[in-house]
């Protein structure tokens, strides 16, 4: 290879490179390109203790479904289930 074809090659890594870490730096602040070039910019969800909030309420709508498949499933008579359910609604 000759001194202009190495430099062109080298150019072009440069260039490849600085795209990929471009693309990755906008990716973790929440660019992303739309259409040719435009940008729009997504706010990534904020972990201000949410996350943590969300965690805990699905782990309890998970335990309320349990109850009522156990409920629906379960061939009980009407009166036992009635007084389960309010069992439940005390608690």
């Amino acid at each position: 290879m000759s001194g202009s074809q190495v430099m062109i090659v080298m150019i072009v890594l440069i260039v490849s490179v600085a795209s990929i870490i471009r693309a990755r730096f906008n990716a973790r602040h929440g660019i992303f390109e739309v259409r040719r070039g435009r940008e729009q910019f997504i706010a990534p969800p904020a972990d201000d203790g949410t996350k943590a909030e969300l965690i805990k309420e699905l782990e309890v709508l998970r335990e309320r479904v349990k109850v009522l498949e156990r409920i629906a499933t379960d061939e009980r008579q009407t009166r036992s289930i009635a007084a389960e359910i309010e069992a439940l609604r005390e608690k």
